[in-house]
């Protein structure tokens, strides 16, 4: 059996002579959430549709928990539990008969604990007998969840599946999510929403353009922006002679703003201790020094910038 979820060699798709996906190539791990990323138009959805065989590919491989799917399409898409787009359901039926629905469709038989395991992971007990047409868009997309589920899939591939989620459905959604993963289940998600990205993936990618740009681990990517110069503020005793001392020691790239005591400047991690020691050893008083934390949305656009940088030379 194959160490990876899924992995995605050489995934190409042309329309006409128009490539919308260009020889892209990653693997999700065994109980890890991989995160696409990309501008609108990207190809990130596209991505998607390939790998669950809603749209054909020009060229490239996809292997599902170890079934090629091309030689074992039966057997890979087995492995699958997807939400493409919003899920939807009979709203005049309970949501425990619409899953016992989808159940009874599946082509392998589906016990009925099932349908309570399932409905107990995403934490609707209390609502599964209630009419869809009574639920939150929140619940709905747990009840999403719990139908791509039913037939214990490998992994679960979710596009923008917090659209239209208020931040306690997000967290609850991001919680869910990592239940799934300690019990085995990998996930592949794809979202505009960075701030929720860093917060709910273990790897991602960046794809620009149809091509993928950028591959890491969160804390790989986010560490790498944190060596870089960021904005931090000291609160000192006496800003103007800071100032002095921080322009005759030369270390301080850049000064982005002085008010009252508060100086903001441009500097790496390194050049922060040297300020902090130059300020104590003149007998300034610092008060406290805070910096602007790194973010995904920090090195996306770092990334993406950078590549159409290259793109105009």
């Amino acid at each position: 059996m194959s160490n990876y979820a899924l992995e995605v060699h050489s995934l190409t798709k042309k329309i006409g002579k128009k490539t919308i996906v260009d020889g892209v190539s990653f693997t999700i791990e065994k109980g890890e959430i991989f995160g696409l990323l990309g501008p609108n138009g990207a190809g990130k959805t596209t991505i998607i549709r390939m790998v669950v065989s809603l749209i054909n590919r020009t060229a490239g491989e996809v292997i599902i928990n170890g079934h090629n799917l091309d030689e074992s399409f039966t057997e890979a898409m087995s492995e699958i539990g997807a939400i493409v787009e919003n899920p939807e359901f009979y709203k005049y039926m309970s949501g425990y008969k619409n899953l016992l629905h989808y159940s009874n469709m599946a082509i392998q038989k589906i016990p009925a604990e099932r349908i309570q395991q399932v409905t107990e992971l995403v934490a609707l007990e209390q609502a599964i007998n209630q009419k869809v047409k009574t639920y939150s868009l929140g619940m709905r997309q747990r009840l999403g969840v719990a139908q791509a589920l039913l037939h214990n899939p490998s992994i679960l591939i979710l596009d923008e599946p917090t659209n239209g989620l208020d931040p306690q459905g997000i967290r609850e959604f991001r919680d869910y999510l990592r239940q799934l993963t300690e019990q085995g289940v990998s996930v592949l998600v794809s979202s505009h929403l960075l701030s929720e990205m860093q917060l709910m993936c273990d790897r991602f990618a960046i794809i620009e353009q149809g091509k993928l740009i950028h591959i890491s681990t969160m804390n790989e990517s986010i560490g790498e922006q944190e060596q870089a110069e960021r904005e931090v503020t000291f609160e000192t005793s006496n800003a103007e002679n800071a100032l002095a001392l921080f322009k005759e020691a030369k270390f301080v790239n850049e000064i982005k703003a002085i008010k009252g005591n508060f100086i903001t400047i441009k500097m790496d991690k390194e050049s922060i201790a040297k300020a902090n020691r130059l300020l104590v050893e003149n007998e300034i008083n610092v008060y406290e020094i805070s910096s602007v934390k790194a973010t995904l949305e920090d090195r996306f656009l770092e990334l993406t910038n950078k590549e159409k940088v290259g793109q105009t030379l």
